[in-house]
């Protein structure tokens, strides 16, 4: 296993692991209380109906992402996990050297569908969804 980056456009950082919940406070008392992390950032999208909240440690790199879809209070094993986020130089040029190594590339990277109007992270983000 090669365990050094052979390019520059592949990942190069976790910036965030994904979670879906069913009980926003109850979770934040988990993460933050019990686990001593850190809301570090909230994103409130009306139209889709769900709430992201950002928590770790303000040291740390990385954080957990608490997807809260509203109206939403179950999830069987498995199906709340969403996604890894990995922090890239260029997406564009990421999905085409994943896809020449036999990746595949299931959304093309692009805004967030549905995204709020006023994020509070970089208009530069972009997303795009891998599967190996």
């Amino acid at each position: 296993m090669n365990t050094q980056s052979t390019s520059p456009n592949t990942p190069h950082a976790i910036l965030y692991s994904m979670d879906r919940i069913r009980d926003l406070d109850r979770s934040l008392r988990f993460y933050c209380d019990a686990l001593g992390m850190q809301e570090l950032r909230r994103e409130t999208f009306t139209a889709a109906e769900f709430t992201l909240v950002f928590v770790g440690y303000p040291d740390g790199n990385s954080m957990i992402e608490l997807t809260y879809n509203w109206g939403e209070h179950s999830y069987s094993h498995g199906t709340g996990y969403g996604h890894i986020a990995l922090e890239v130089l260029d997406i564009h040029q990421t999905c085409l050297h994943l896809a020449g190594l036999g990746v595949e590339i299931t959304r093309n990277p692009g805004p967030m569908k549905l995204a709020n109007t006023k994020p509070s992270h970089s208009s530069k983000t972009r997303t795009a969804a891998i599967l190996s």
